[in-house]
């Protein structure tokens, strides 16, 4: 066994195989996953189908049925035995196909929540999936990314890693590259290694590759403890209970039923029968299975706009958002980063029309002097060599550079391309400065710094330029101090700890004039949209032995900043619009400057009025106090994850539904705080994703968007069925319920029960469930996601539709019986059957009518009634299923009356539509102003 922790970095790449500075080549990384697999956990495997087809015959409607099929059998009817049993086959089979339907679907959605990891493969760093590391591999580390596997630490700067999970330490551990010595430590003292699952917290590092998959430390976990169950969603938790009061009110109807019969003299046999067919018939046991399909279908859609739901819940909550908190930042706009403007004292080079285009070559020279705007280049010089040290994207070229060729912040990327279109190459400057220490970005500080070491040749230094150019100096020998420290970071912070400023004549004291022209500077350039970066420096005689950013980042000379530009993306302006209109109210939360914040907000149509508030105005009021502005307020600028919690808990206290995004590793808190949390897919940390709900694939608000909208579908489509289920059902129990008052014999048979039953909740159940989204979706306020699921007029339509159906058909059967035709029972049955198929095309819609809508607006509800019809009329005509069902053949006019009574709850539903349409609109229109004007 290798104690990887007892190596030195250059035995451990040697028995692997592999180099520190190029990695492993494709051919032999292939070879090594055919060899290891791939760097995934064995999970548990899918359910068999002899489990599904066990869980299947085990639900309460199905061992009734059963039961009914047992009774049968004992009392010598062997045709209704075997026709129950076949019932429970289809049921059984129609079952298993849609549970596989949404394992398929809950799967492929998996795959993608598959980490990234950035690796060094024949010398060019790129990003794979985690799954595809082998040993051997070297991988950078960064903080808030999940460790992809277990390592060994080559280079480490501040580097720090959460363990928690196998030390149960709380405080992260720190990593070094120097071997560990020593027999029989825990994990937590291997400080040379890093383990797959836990956080890198702080800092970053190289390391190579080690073990991979179940070989990890995580996976020997993972083999002791495989159970990983899944936990309903709280809306199957309501339908569950739904089901439980279902079942008390089915136990008396079929008391009722079955006392009824008896005494008007059926026999005990078609009784028992009948009150078990009754009983299944009034459960709607498709109704979770008709959930997990809209869920599933409903989740497959989100990811067709980009949104990857990581748990099933937050599709139900969507739909019930009130508030959209969004950064800004790539979510609101384009993350794509452009440098467009240099400033220092006294000077601004506008770089716009000066750089190349990305589609030409890099490297091109602009400091000849037919090209250059003035004759001083030290600020350009100094600023953008300080914005590509202080700077953790990598090249997958080390001297040329697009930015789809760089791997990193998009911020970060735009500043490593404008140097290089000035001839400042990130690798070459990082020869000449080797980056030995380095205090990392925090939300507090909002700055970052590294130190570089000078080399021993100072005629490489590229800041030798700025010597030639600034012979008056106050400096008596500027950099050539044996160490420089960059720091970039937000204008503001970088003054607090600055005393001086660079002038092209030379540094100067910070002082109040100073600080008061860069402020307005910043300010002018933040009001047109542009983000702005400060650049500082500070000579080092040698490395403070403190090593902190406190010891480190102090009397810093400020060079001057960095103005990019990050478009407003297209399509977020009318994804705002629409949800305006549907209630719900965008905010922004950023850490950018507030003028630079709200310039945005207002060309989105975010903010309105001056309702903004700062990280500073935050930490100056309580939460109450908060509470009593929030409604008011649509941007919050340079604000920190940890008021982003504040802002979360304000808003939820004032009765919201809150959606939250967020990227970094301190955003996780108020992820899991707001009742959405939304990760970036693409700037967001994998700590941030484990946090999330969602996903979002582009980093787009419109996204976001488009995702409650489906959230909304998916809601509706439930409260659809259940409508038309229960609807449905209700008629059934009606017409038997109400049968032995008038006299008559059983209207319909236990088996002909059961077809209706299974027709209903099969194919037309599943073809409502992707119902596309009605008009009026995204026009009108959000609901509260606990509401009452036989709100909104459900109940009414159910006992009221139900009713008026099972009274028609009860009554066009009750008038053939008392005329003694033989064919009164199967013209019930066919009625009633078809009148479901009617209901379910009426019922697509709570508001519009199907003759707006049009039938091939859901082309699965269409072939579903055809294909319904098809099987119904050959329950009638085909002469075994007539003997099976008990059924007669219907002449074309008794098709014709049994096919117009159908259709009388499909009338009814339409006019009660049309009710709504014509005089509920202005109600409805002056309630959804007063729920906007609320939020």
């Amino acid at each position: 066994m290798t104690y990887w922790h007892q190596l030195d970095g250059a035995q451990v790449l040697q028995q692997l195989e592999t180099d520190a500075n190029c990695g492993l080549s494709h051919e032999e990384a292939s070879r090594r996953l055919q060899q290891h697999g791939l760097n995934e956990l064995m999970e548990q495997p899918p359910k068999s189908l002899w489990q599904m087809l066990w869980e299947q015959l085990t639900a309460t409607a199905v061992l009734v049925l059963i039961a009914g099929a047992a009774i049968s059998a004992f009392l010598g009817d062997l045709k209704d035995t075997t026709a129950i049993l076949a019932i429970v086959g289809f049921n059984a089979i129609l079952g298993i196909s849609q549970e596989q339907r949404a394992e398929q679907a809950f799967a492929a959605l998996k795959k993608l929540t598959v980490s990234k990891v950035k690796v060094c493969r024949d010398g060019r760093w790129q990003e794979l999936a985690a799954t595809q590391l082998v040993p051997g591999d070297i991988v950078m580390l960064e903080a808030g990314e999940l460790v992809p596997a277990d390592s060994r630490v080559l280079k480490s700067f501040n580097l720090r890693v959460r363990e928690a999970a196998f030390t149960g330490e709380s405080e992260s551990s720190e990593k070094l590259a120097d071997p560990v010595q020593g027999e029989d430590l825990s994990l937590g003292d291997h400080h040379s290694m890093v383990f797959m699952g836990t956080v890198v917290t702080t800092g970053r590092g190289q390391a190579v590759v080690t073990e991979t998959g179940m070989n990890t430390q995580l996976g020997k976990i993972t083999r002791d403890i495989q159970t990983v169950a899944t936990e309903p969603t709280p809306l199957q938790n309501r339908l569950e209970q739904l089901g439980r009061k279902l079942a008390i009110a089915t136990l008396v109807l079929v008391a009722i039923i079955f006392v009824l019969g008896l005494l008007r003299g059926e026999s005990l046999h078609m009784m028992i029968l009948t009150a078990l067919s009754v009983a299944v018939a009034v459960i709607p046991e498709g109704l979770p299975a008709v959930v997990t399909i809209a869920l599933a279908i409903g989740s497959q859609r989100m990811l067709n706009h980009q949104a990857l739901i990581r748990r099933l819940p937050a599709v139900e909550t969507l739909g019930s958002v009130t508030v959209i908190c969004s950064d800004k930042t790539g979510t609101l706009t384009e993350n794509r980063m452009t440098v467009v403007t240099l400033e220092g004292a006294s000077q601004r080079l506008d770089l716009k029309e000066l750089l190349p285009s990305t589609t030409q070559s890099m490297g091109q020279k602009f400091l000849t002097a037919d090209r250059a705007p003035f004759s001083d280049w030290s600020l350009p010089i100094l600023l953008l060599t300080g914005a590509a040290l202080c700077n953790d994207a990598l090249l997958s070229n080390f001297n040329e550079a697009t930015p789809s060729e760089a791997l990193g912040d998009p911020t970060e990327i735009a500043l490593i391309v404008a140097a290089a279109y000035l001839g400042l190459h990130k690798g070459e400057l990082e020869k000449q400065y080797p980056r030995i220490a380095e205090v990392p970005f925090d939300s507090d500080r909002k700055r970052m710094t590294t130190i570089h070491q000078r080399v021993e040749d100072p005629q490489s230094w590229v800041l030798e330029k700025i010597q030639l150019k600034t012979q008056n100096s106050k400096l008596k020998t500027p950099f050539s101090t044996p160490y420089i420290a960059f720091t970039k970071g937000a204008v503001t912070n970088l003054l607090e700890v600055a005393s001086q400023v660079w002038t092209p004549e030379g540094i100067e004291p910070l002082d109040a004039e100073w600080l008061e022209r860069i402020q307005c500077s910043n300010d002018e350039l933040a009001q047109t949209g542009m983000r702005v970066l400060g650049i500082a420096f500070r000579l080092l005689e040698a490395i403070p032995s403190e090593g902190n950013g406190k010891a480190i980042e102090q009397d810093l000379v400020f060079v001057g900043f960095v103005g990019m530009r990050d478009p407003a993306r297209a399509e977020v302006a009318g994804a705002v619009q629409l949800c305006q209109r549907a209630g719900i109210r965008p905010v922004m939360i950023t850490g950018d400057h507030p003028l630079m914040a709200q310039h945005i907000a207002k060309e989105l149509g975010i903010a309105t009025n001056s309702g903004l508030l700062t990280g500073k105005d935050l930490n100056q009021l309580s939460l109450q106090e908060l509470e009593e502005k929030v409604e008011t307020v649509a941007v919050y600028a340079r604000v920190s994850p940890q008021q982003k919690l504040k802002i979360v808990q304000a808003l939820q206290n004032k009765g919201h539904i809150v959606a939250m995004t967020g990227d970094g590793i301190n955003d996780a808190p108020a992820l899991r705080k707001a009742d959405i949390g939304l990760a970036m897919g693409i700037a967001g940390t994998d700590v941030a994703k484990e946090a999330a709900d969602m996903v979002l694939l582009d980093d787009n608000f419109a996204t976001i968007v488009a995702a409650v909208e489906e959230g909304r579908v998916i809601y509706d489509n439930i409260r659809k069925f259940i409508k038309y289920s229960m609807t449905g059902n209700a008629s059934g129990v009606w017409i038997m319920l109400l049968a032995p008052l008038l006299a008559m014999p059983l209207p319909l048979l236990p088996l002909q029960i059961l077809w209706i039953n299974l027709l209903a909740d099969g194919l037309l159940a599943i073809a409502l469930s992707v119902e596309p989204a009605e008009q009026e979706t995204m026009r009108r306020p959000p609901y509260r996601p606990d509401e009452n699921i036989f709100g909104r007029g459900v109940a009414r339509d159910i006992l009221w539709v139900g009713l008026l159906v099972g009274l028609a058909v009860l009554l066009l059967g009750y008038k053939l019986w008392a005329a003694t035709q033989v064919t009164w029972q199967t013209m019930v049955f066919v009625t009633l059957a078809l009148s479901r198929m009617s209901l379910a095309l009426a019922m697509r819609s709570e508001r519009d009518s199907l003759f707006t809508i049009g039938l091939t607006t859901n082309i699965p509800m269409l072939v579903a009634v055809v294909l319904t019809f098809c099987l119904q009329i050959a329950v009638v005509y085909v002469p075994w299923l007539q003997e099976l069902f008990h059924t007669q053949a219907l002449s074309t006019p008794q098709l014709c009356l049994s096919l117009a009574v159908s259709t009388i709850g499909f009338w009814a539903i339409e006019l009660e539509k049309w009710v709504l349409r014509r005089f509920g609109d202005s109600n409805r229109r002056s309630n959804c102003v007063a729920v906007t004007n609320n939020l």
